[in-house]
């Protein structure tokens, strides 16, 4: 039998307020640290997990994968090392504050009479750091011991695009080393009873369109302007991302990953009110799914180009090609095994396309199937939002879950390619 609460050798942390979970209490520590974006402190994370590492009584690695930026692994060997392992992933970093906008002080962890965490990084994604820790510390306080070996990582930069971090990392000897069979990464939560599942990702495009045109004085009607060709490359992505706004809201089987969003976040041009500038820009974030056909696409953007005038060219800040999904067919041994361990626990899954951009393209990349889930239903989606909140009752019950799932996936029978 799994505990109902964390007893007096599975506690962590450093002394908790009286009567609060030892569990919460190391949360709202993790919560604390100031990781974040410009300037994180990872060496608070560092010291941090140094003294997990040795509560746990794990091995740690520490790799710099980029100057200032190191990848901690923590692992739990298991009793057939030679089988492949489950990585539990998560990102230390956190997006900015506009702290004019909290409750209360977006680094505190203030906790309200219900029960509510509030702090960057609650739900993205500190709560499953510390999930993935509580569980591997009440199932070694049982004495129980996984078949497959166990890695805990945690990555620097995720909220920055990934490139110090996980992009870099999954093309080191390191990462290859871990002989990783399945990853588990972040989601998001669901505000109704079920918990959502991602098994792929939309890929993100940045993109810059550049329109040269004619300069000459504000007074007159020069003809083939910079701001002409503008207006229609803009009306040629503002109406498809209209048609596919269209399509998320008439179909009820389509999800925000199923579509292609396009925003225009940035323009650029001009230098005074009365003159017409030599050239305007366009930057727009689109994020593409799965089942787009990216050739074909990019074709599209092409002629957008075109259609706006003579000279109009475009280039990628940011372009993600791979279209890797991760298998949720019941026959997938990975996949039965989690779904399994969930409807064990009475746990309704809804399967999705990732709306975003999480670490999890990266791994999928390389080969590797992930899931993206963070335990959080009956909780609105407040990553990146203004008063960012977890309850502990959610984030207790999240720790119960990997309590069943670690089990579960390491327990998956020797695969084919495992003999």
């Amino acid at each position: 039998m799994l505990p109902d609460k964390d007893g007096p050798d599975v506690g962590g942390g450093q002394g908790s307020p009286e009567g609060e979970d030892p569990s919460v209490a190391l949360f709202r520590e993790y919560l604390r640290l100031k990781t974040v974006h410009p300037e994180p402190d990872y060496d608070s994370a560092l010291r941090f997990l140094d003294r997990i590492a040795k509560e746990l009584q794990l091995p740690m690695k520490k790799i710099e994968v980029c100057q200032g930026r190191v990848v901690v692994i923590m692992t739990w060997e298991g009793t057939k090392p030679t089988l492949k392992s489950i990585l539990l992933n998560s990102h230390t970093d956190v997006v900015p504050v506009y702290q004019e906008h909290w409750k209360y002080d977006a680094f505190s962890a203030t906790k309200d009479a219900e029960g509510n965490i509030y702090a960057r990084g609650s739900q993205d994604m500190k709560c499953v750091t510390i999930q993935y820790i509580q569980a591997v510390r009440r199932l070694k306080a049982q004495g129980w011991r996984p078949t497959r070996t166990v890695h805990l990582m945690f990555v620097p930069d995720e909220e920055v695009g990934g490139h110090k971090g996980m992009e870099t990392f999954v093309t080191h000897q390191e990462f290859k080393k871990l002989n990783i069979g399945l990853a588990l990464d972040e989601g998001l939560a669901n505000p109704g009873e079920a918990f959502t599942v991602f098994y792929g990702e939309r890929n993100p495009w940045w993109i810059t369109v550049r329109c040269p045109g004619s300069p000459g004085h504000g007074s007159r009607f020069v003809e083939n302007t910079a701001a002409e060709k503008l207006r229609q490359v803009i009306n040629s992505f503002l109406d498809f991302r209209e048609k596919e706004k269209n399509r998320l809201n008439t179909s009820e089987c389509f999800t925000l990953g199923d579509v292609t969003t396009v925003n225009l976040t940035m323009l650029r041009g001009g230098v005074a009110y009365n003159v017409i500038p030599a050239e305007m820009d366009a930057s727009f974030d689109l994020r593409i799914p799965p089942t787009v056909n990216l050739q074909e696409f990019e074709k599209q953007i092409k002629q957008w180009c075109k259609d706006a005038g003579d000279d109009v060219t475009y280039e990628f800040a940011q372009k993600h090609m791979n279209q890797n999904v991760t298998s949720t067919a019941e026959s997938d041994p990975w996949w039965s095994a989690f779904s399994t361990a969930c409807k064990s626990m009475n746990m309704a899954l809804e399967k999705e396309i990732f709306p975003a951009a999480t670490d999890s393209r990266f791994i999928r990349a390389v080969g590797i199937p992930a899931i993206g889930f963070s335990p959080m239903n009956r909780t609105p989606i407040l990553l990146h939002d203004h008063n960012e909140y977890l309850n502990e009752q959610v984030f207790l019950n999240g720790i119960h879950v990997y309590e069943r799932l670690i089990p579960a996936l390491t327990s998956v029978p020797a695969l084919p390619n495992e003999a």
